[in-house]
């Protein structure tokens, strides 16, 4: 970026900097997809920072309204798409509710898993793109190596590597597969030592903590008038988290502990997240060790697909809901509702009205990234320079298929 300078009338010498607009992005690679920043610059010194928005504009809630409920879950997987398993759950949850269905307990802890192994998968991502995105190219490929042992568990449970469309209205599509357990132990008992790793690697480094420490600063007030969840408002130092404050599934049964940090600052940002690599970790263990047999999908003909496949050889009445839940859905009771979950960005909800029939009237999301985006734009943070901007953005870690929607 070059300067705009004029000569001063009265003297050659004098020069005043005039104040520049800078598009950073849609294509930057900083800029996590496509998301466009429009800078007010005064010199090096960033005046105002504008987030366009509406590249990646799909309009998912809108095609909600002609697909039916399960046909809806391939939609969810594309929101934050980092951690598909985690969308799915909050959607599914919220028709649960409207249903009055309880989901079986072994399918419940399935889904807490996956979930969890969704945050690690998204918090992974992060970990090693904000070092990067400030000039650190070892802690993403180191991220990228853990990453890769997630996207192989995902693949042998739902048989997508990350479009998953796992979880499902009463449970979840298919029972974990033959092994699925040992290998889910076997990544808890690597994970933590290869975070150590990173620790040792980016946590202490000058430059790193230079470009992180006392940047990007939103205070706890400012955080809660923003609406920010997740990870970016327990780094202001706020202690809310939904799976311990508004418990869903079974998350009352276990025992973590919520991270927060009083820094309010890029780098409580980032540490937060890795700390909370470490509490899921802890979740997923006990999950594997209080597993219990039985259903993984609510024994309820007109909702799920029969666990039971001999059924369709011998019951006529099996086949009949069988074809009319596969050709048209089932019907949801009229009736509205909100449901949210404690994603990996944030306060994830879905909205969700339904008219009696197959397909919901009315879907919105209540996306957490383009909430927490906000705090790129005006004065609540102490962005002072360009490069402020970049570290900024990388801490918020917003998903731009999830703001656009």
């Amino acid at each position: 970026m070059t300067n705009v300078t004029v000569l001063s009338e009265t003297d050659d010498k004098a020069r005043v900097t005039k104040e520049v607009l800078l598009n950073l992005g849609p294509q930057h690679p900083s800029t996590h997809g496509v998301l466009q920043l429009v800078l007010q610059l005064n010199g090096e010194i960033v005046e105002r920072t504008e987030p366009h928005i509406g590249y990646l504009h799909r309009g998912t809630e809108k095609l909600a309204e002609t697909f039916t409920y399960t046909q809806i879950f391939p939609l969810t997987d594309r929101l934050d798409y980092v951690c598909p398993p985690s969308n799915n759950l909050g959607f599914a949850i919220a028709v649960e509710n409207l249903l009055g269905i309880e989901v079986p307990e072994r399918a419940q802890y399935i889904r807490v898993m996956m979930a969890e192994l969704s945050r690690i998968s998204g918090h992974l991502l992060i970990t090693g793109a904000l070092p990067m995105d400030l000039g650190a190219m070892t802690a993403l490929l180191y991220a990228m190596r853990e990453r890769e042992m997630l996207m192989d568990l995902m693949e042998m449970i739902t048989g997508a590597r990350m479009h998953t469309s796992y979880i499902r209205v009463g449970g979840v599509r298919e029972d974990l597969p033959e092994g699925a357990t040992e290998r889910i132990r076997e990544f808890c008992q690597i994970l933590p030592k290869r975070l150590k790793d990173y620790e040792r690697l980016i946590a202490s480094n000058r430059v790193f903590l230079n470009r992180t420490r006392d940047i990007g600063v939103i205070e706890p007030k400012d955080a809660i008038d923003l609406g920010l969840s997740g990870p970016n408002l327990r780094a202001s130092g706020v202690d809310w988290d939904i799976r311990r404050d508004c418990p869903y599934e079974v998350y009352d049964r276990l025992d973590f502990d919520v991270i927060t940090d009083t820094a309010c600052d890029c780098y409580a940002r980032w540490i937060c997240r890795i700390h909370e690599m470490r509490e899921s970790v802890r979740i997923i263990e006990q999950c594997l060790d209080q597993l219990p047999e039985g259903d993984f999908q609510v024994d309820m003909p007109t909702i799920a697909f029969p666990v039971d496949k001999e059924l369709l050889k011998t019951s006529m009445e099996t086949h009949i809901h069988h074809f009319e839940l596969s050709a048209y859905g089932f019907k949801v009771p009229k009736g509205e509702v909100y449901a949210a979950i404690e994603a990996p960005k944030g306060e994830l909800g879905y909205y969700v009205i339904s008219d009696g029939s197959e397909k919901p009237f009315r879907l919105r999301v209540r996306a957490p990234s383009f909430v927490n985006l906000q705090a790129l734009e005006g004065k609540v943070s102490n962005m002072k320079y360009l490069a402020d901007v970049i570290a900024m953005l990388g801490s918020l870690d917003p998903v731009i298929a999830e703001v656009d929607k």
